[in-house]
């Protein structure tokens, strides 16, 4: 609300993504190549939370300004899927050590990929340039599953008329 008595008039809130299912987590917990379940409960449990709040927000001002975007839902889709991506993997990071190169961080020993459009993440945390080009995009144009109310391009579009 503060943000708001200071004059933003839009304040895009980005959810946390599946925390579970970065190659880190599934290094450090994962058996198989599981998401951390515990770590996708937390973020099944945050993200409704805080679209429910900015929701809250926006009804209590009377306008759209606070955006959601469901970050979660946005990365389980090539996570869950990473072929229908053009992603080799989503398990495996291009640059990284150890188990699901989710080890260490990005460094001039660690393992590289030869292509890093193959791959989902970049290191054991980050989503690759590829990865982040589909974020974007849902961001830019995505429906109601992945920006609520609306998505970019429409509140630039309803801005650029005022």
């Amino acid at each position: 609300m503060r943000l708001f008595e200071l004059g933003a008039r839009r304040v895009l809130v980005t959810a946390t993504g599946p925390i579970g299912c970065v190659p880190t987590e599934l290094a450090l917990r994962s058996r198989n190549g599981e998401c951390a379940i515990e770590l996708q409960r937390a973020a099944s449990l945050f993200n409704p939370q805080l679209f429910q709040m900015l929701d809250g927000l926006n009804n209590e001002i009377g306008s759209s300004i606070f955006i959601a975007a469901n970050a979660f839902d946005m990365h389980m889709d090539f996570v869950s899927n990473p072929q229908a991506y053009g992603f080799v993997t989503s398990k495996v990071a291009c640059c990284g050590q150890g188990r699901y190169n989710g080890l260490g961080l990005c460094t001039a020993i660690s393992n590289l990929c030869p292509n890093r459009d193959l791959f989902a993440f970049w290191d054991g945390f980050h989503p690759s340039e590829k990865a982040n080009r589909i974020i974007v995009q849902r961001i830019l144009t995505g429906s109601t599953q992945y920006m609520n109310p609306m998505n970019l391009s429409t509140i630039l579009a309803m801005d650029s008329r005022v």
